[in-house]
């Protein structure tokens, strides 16, 4: 049975050498790239062209969603649904409103935040094909790893191979998938 590769995979010693790679290969036309680290690196995001998340965004989408979910169903409840004169205070009273209404925005920013990103980062994933690769378990500890997809637009495996060699890297791995 033929296996089928995910992408070539090269391992560096360095972060500075992760970063420049990566820049070299995001110059090259690269897209469909991805690399991995033991520890968050800043710069890799820009090396390899990884545009802003728009997480954030919908962190405050869900927060106005909230705000307005506890203002609406107060004012649906105490003016419409079950109208009461407490303490001589209109049914509409806004500061009484505001401790429910401020929970309801931390609760819904709360659950996009977590529900978002674990969309957005396609988790849960247990599974990966950069698991086959017997030396990637240095990634949690000492080395930095960087793939081209065979997804990319550019994939030739010949030239991607070549290319990859041509960073200087420690070592160049083939991912099955």
């Amino acid at each position: 049975m033929e296996s089928k590769l995910h992408g070539i995979m090269a391992e560096f010693d360095t972060p500075s050498d992760l970063v420049d790679a990566a820049r070299k290969v995001r110059d090259a036309g690269y897209t469909k790239t991805d690399a991995f680290s033991p520890f968050p690196l800043h710069e890799i995001d820009e090396a390899l062209g990884i545009k802003r998340s728009i997480l954030p965004y919908l962190i405050f989408c869900g927060g106005i969603t909230g705000l307005l979910s506890g203002i609406g169903l107060q004012y649906f409840v105490h003016v419409f649904d079950w109208p009461i004169i407490v303490g001589g205070r209109p049914h509409f009273s806004l500061p009484a409103f505001i401790p429910p209404a401020y929970e309801l925005t931390i609760l819904f920013s709360a659950f996009v935040a977590v529900f978002g990103m674990l969309f957005l980062n396609g988790l849960p994933a247990p599974y990966h094909p950069v698991f086959n690769v017997p030396r990637f378990a240095l990634a949690t500890r000492e080395k930095f790893f960087l793939i081209i997809e065979s997804k990319d637009e550019k994939y030739d495996y010949a030239e991607t191979r070549s290319f990859m060699e041509s960073l200087a890297p420690q070592e160049v791995f083939d991912v099955e998938e």
